[in-house]
């Protein structure tokens, strides 16, 4: 079956814990995506940030995102697969975490990111509508 690294996004920027909620998106918007990994000064993975982190915990709670740093956003579980995790195994996690982005590390390295569009193309319809359907339930209440 096919593993996580064959169909992951490789070279994925990380936006640094101790970068402004600013500097994330600008971030974002230089690269056209709506979520980063979130890298400490030892560049390891400390957790994801989305647009919607931003829009959410920090505009509409009328906090100045100058100084709102993302490694403050990048609370909870992280979810991450191993570079050679199967695809079954990928879908698993995605489904049960109800994440649309997981990253993909080798050992404790990050090498890419799979995002929900990753899993739709790499796989058939059904398994992919699946996969889609079990992360899109109740996702409102994340």
């Amino acid at each position: 079956m096919t593993t996580a690294a064959e169909i992951m996004t490789q070279g994925v920027q990380c936006v640094r814990s101790t970068d402004s909620v600013v500097v994330a998106a600008e971030q974002m918007a230089e690269l056209n995506v709506g979520s980063l990994p979130i890298c400490g000064e030892d560049n390891q993975l400390k957790g994801m940030l989305t647009d919607r982190d931003i829009v959410v915990k920090v505009i509409a709670q009328h906090k100045d995102p100058r100084g709102v740093m993302a490694g403050e956003l990048g609370t909870g579980v992280l979810v991450t697969v191993d570079a050679v995790d199967d695809m079954r195994k990928v879908m698993s996690i995605m489904s049960q975490y109800q994440v649309r982005r997981v990253p993909v590390l080798d050992g404790s390295r990050l090498v890419g990111i799979i995002a929900q569009a990753d899993v739709a193309t790499a796989l058939s319809n059904d398994e992919a509508g699946s996969t889609v359907e079990a992360i899109s339930t109740d996702f409102d209440s994340i």
